[in-house]
């Protein structure tokens, strides 16, 4: 290693298995921003179910071992490479996107995949923007299509996507229901943007959400855990409704017939489809809801960097999230 080069503290991932996979180490090398990339301190960084998946090696894309996971962090720009003229040091920021992995205390990102945090929000809260905000609005307004006016039932409502989806769906005039496990997430949904909220723990949930929106049905359901969830969402939808799905841990069986008499459609969304002009196109509207105040983050389970495998444990099999796990530095 070089002489005089600076070390950090990171979590490094060596081979792919459960949370004890996840490593704590100080004698990580403290990237060098180059062409286009900036380099910023950690404050906060996100913790994404997805990383969960990555980490145990079951999902579509495997990062070369060792890697350090995360992507939605905030912190202050430390260094700026050539050509990154939009950003100096001591620049507050958020992004949805690292190079060098966000669980450490310095993280590389592309200068494009990098924003301003504007005053009013806290580091914490510049860390659930990223994939919860960018995948909410990405399945509401590029892949629902939504239009005002529609009724969107937000499936799995209290989580980080959940809460951005609600938000979202309540600015852009939409009716919004939401469900959650908890008596305090149902409490955090409703104050979140949602008109009605019903708890999916409860044996006749769904018919109470049929006996609400009555003979039409509801035209978006934005579905994070679709293999419980999908064959009852399908005998929810409006003529033309649309699933949006967002997660799901494993296989359903559905009845395609379902789909047939409603037209409706299934459509799945992952953020990583998203081109370099749809991110700038989510985020012009996400930071407008930043400046008018409909973006506010909730911040659910805090953790040290030292107890990350607890939180990956805790996302997957955590009683019911309630706002977004963040990890502090």
């Amino acid at each position: 290693m070089a002489t005089g080069q600076k070390l950090m503290r990171a979590v490094r991932v060596f081979e792919f298995g459960g949370p004890e996979v996840l490593k704590l180490r100080s004698d990580i090398a403290v990237p060098i921003p180059k062409d286009h990339q900036v380099l910023i301190k950690v404050h906060a960084c996100g913790v994404n179910p997805v990383e969960t998946y990555i980490r145990s090696g079951t999902y579509s894309r495997k990062p070369l071992l060792p890697y350090t996971p995360g992507s939605d962090v905030a912190g202050v720009i430390e260094a700026v490479g050539d050509n990154a003229s939009a950003f100096k040091k001591g620049d507050r920021v958020f992004t949805s996107s690292t190079i060098s992995g966000g669980y450490a205390e310095y993280a590389l990102a592309a200068d494009h995949t990098v924003y301003k945090l504007p005053e009013k929000l806290d580091f914490k809260q510049g860390a659930a923007i990223g994939i919860p905000y960018f995948t909410a609005y990405r399945a509401l307004i590029h892949s629902a299509r939504v239009k005002a006016g529609e009724s969107v039932l937000v499936h799995g409502a209290s989580g980080g996507v959940g809460l951005a989806a609600c938000q979202i769906a309540r600015a852009y005039g939409l009716k919004v229901l939401g469900t959650a496990g908890t008596e305090e997430g149902q409490k955090i949904v409703l104050q979140n943007g949602a008109h009605e909220v019903f708890n999916h723990r409860e044996v006749n949930y769904i018919d109470k959400i049929k006996k609400y929106v009555g003979e039409k049905g509801i035209d978006v359901i934005i579905e994070m855990l679709a293999n419980v969830n999908l064959s009852k969402d399908l005998s929810l939808l409006s003529h033309g409704g649309r699933v949006i799905v967002v997660g799901s841990r494993g296989t359903i069986e559905i009845n395609p017939r379902d789909t047939m008499a409603k037209e409706s459609s299934i459509i799945g969304v992952t953020l990583f489809s998203s081109t370099k002009e749809e991110f700038q196109q989510y985020a012009a509207a996400l930071q407008a809801g930043m400046e008018i105040g409909w973006l506010k983050p909730v911040i659910g389970s805090q953790y040290p960097l030292e107890k990350v495998a607890e939180a990956h444990e805790n996302i997957i099999h955590g009683s019911g999230a309630t706002g977004k796990m963040i990890l502090l530095l």
